[in-house]
């Protein structure tokens, strides 16, 4: 009797344990609302489609499930489908930049003029697009350059409630414990006709149009991101302040970049 008794204890501090374990490895982060201004005075277009909040990211999960992990970025908006990309959402675009090791790379992804900061350059990017993954994958090979082996996109991205999600293997970012990594999060917009090499993002001008944001410059030199993870990544006010000071940019005179946006990554 006792020896089953100690073997019903132990097993049922293993399943503590694998429990724990597989808590272990989910991470959540929460964003304040109201910072969906890029460096601080970055507008929406004028066309209804962008309703406000469409991107004032407020959380960001990642959850290993099995052998996937899980995404999941949620704004202070519903979600709508007015182009009818078939997904639940239209108008954002989120780039997930991940550091899982040592290295990677420094550049962001073509069309948000970033940069990140020595020793959070990002090891795999996750793109979750409202684009078919085949249009997604062809832009990402054709713009990205070498880049372009270290970006997944998953097969299936939805749009439900407020909360945009897809999923990768875990194998494809190279296993370990996501709880350990360092996140940034990109919120741009879903461009089906891209300018240049601009990976289907959107240009902030200097003032707002129909399909443009405003209160950046015409130049070209300035961050063409909406919203990013900043400070501990817990949501409070004064996050908004570092993420208007990690986007900060000035332009030379000729409107080339002086300085430019420097991101860090979030980590737990």
């Amino acid at each position: 009797m006792k020896n089953f008794w100690k073997l019903g204890v132990t097993t049922a501090v293993a399943g503590l344990m694998l429990a724990g374990a597989a808590l272990a490895q989910n991470v959540s982060f929460k964003d304040p609302t109201g910072d969906d201004k890029g460096p601080g005075k970055y507008t929406y277009p004028t066309d209804g489609v962008y309703k406000r909040g469409s991107f004032d990211m407020t959380a960001f999960d990642v959850k290993v499930s099995g052998k996937k992990v899980d995404f999941s970025v949620t704004f202070n908006s519903s979600l709508e489908d007015p182009w009818r990309m078939g997904g639940g959402f239209s108008v954002q675009m989120v780039f997930i930049a991940i550091k899982t090791g040592e290295g990677g790379f420094k550049e962001g992804p073509p069309g948000t003029n970033v940069t990140f900061a020595d020793g959070n350059e990002w090891n795999k990017l996750v793109i979750l697009s409202p684009q078919p993954p085949g249009r997604v994958k062809t832009e990402v090979d054709q713009k990205m350059g070498a880049m372009a082996a270290a970006v997944l996109i998953p097969t299936r991205v939805k749009g439900a409630g407020n909360t945009i999600s897809g999923s990768v293997d875990l194998d494809q970012l190279g296993g370990g414990d996501p709880s350990k990594w360092g996140y940034q999060v990109l919120v741009q917009s879903n461009e089906g006709f891209p300018e240049g090499k601009d990976l289907m993002t959107r240009k902030v001008n200097e003032y707002e149009g129909q399909h443009r944001f405003g209160g950046g410059t015409d130049t070209d030199c300035d961050p063409h991101v909406m919203d990013i993870l900043a400070g501990s990544g817990k949501g409070p006010a004064d996050e908004a302040q570092a993420q208007f000071d990690m986007l900060k940019y000035e332009c030379n005179p000729d409107g080339t970049r002086k300085s430019g946006a420097v991101l860090k990554m979030v980590k737990k």
